[in-house]
């Protein structure tokens, strides 16, 4: 506490040497951790991390709770962070000397959701593909942005705990976790698949058939224009 009975001010700088040293202390026992680290100021950088980042911010639910863990972040407190089948289990180091466990569970894809992405995604191989390696298409945009396909999670398919004592609703560290999960797309974009349980392999698979199913279909067909040898790797995405 400040001589004003305020909280002391702790600049980034200390916050990240603090880190630091309970990374170190924390690596000595479990050397397979995974911290999240922000380089320069920008919290995101790739397609993917910026846009999950402002899925999270477009929702006046999180509104008043998720930018307290800007500063976390980018103090890179986030020590470990691994992304499995719906869940994220992370280590934030707080104000105490041992970090505090967090996870955030993630609701994954339900069936009707899963076929009407599919149907969307009929004859795209090409920029599935694109998706997938966080080359993110202008036309598929509306698989994130259109309620009806929630691609990206809305609050109500959110749900976190921190074992830290901030009976918040969302507590800081909880808001520096789902922060860190944008950086890490950004290495990764795989990993939001994992987290929502799509198999994006699966996606390019369904898609090729469809195309080729409904290539067949047409094939009896005549057509102003025929498909040349040198067509066919565009069709595919070769």
């Amino acid at each position: 506490m400040s001589d004003y009975g305020f909280p002391k001010y702790i600049s980034i700088a200390e916050k990240k040497a603090k880190a630091e040293k309970a990374l170190k202390k924390l690596k000595k026992k479990n050397p397979d951790l995974e911290p999240v680290i922000i380089e320069g100021r920008t919290l995101a950088k790739s397609w993917w991390g910026k846009a999950w980042n402002l899925n999270l911010e477009s929702y006046a639910d999180y509104s008043n709770r998720i930018n307290r863990g800007k500063s976390y972040v980018k103090s890179n407190a986030v020590l470990d962070l691994k992304v499995s089948k719906g869940r994220v289990a992370a280590k934030v180091q707080g104000s105490r000397a041992k970090p505090y466990d967090t996870e955030v569970r993630i609701d994954t894809l339900d069936s009707t959701k899963w076929r009407k992405i599919l149907e969307l995604c009929n004859h795209r191989i090409d920029t599935l593909e694109q998706l997938i390696e966080g080359r993110f298409p202008k036309e598929l945009e509306i698989l994130f942005k259109d309620k009806r396909y929630s691609m990206f999670p809305s609050p109500k398919e959110i749900h976190f705990n921190c074992s830290c004592p901030d009976y918040a609703i969302m507590c800081k560290h909880v808001a520096a976790v789902l922060y860190g999960i944008g950086a890490r797309l950004d290495q990764n974009p795989l990993l939001f698949f994992e987290l929502r349980d799509i198999d994006g392999r699966e996606l390019i698979r369904k898609s090729m058939e469809q195309k080729i199913e409904s290539m067949l279909k047409n094939a009896g067909r005549k057509s102003k224009r025929e498909i040349t040898a040198e067509d066919i790797p565009n069709i595919f995405g070769l």
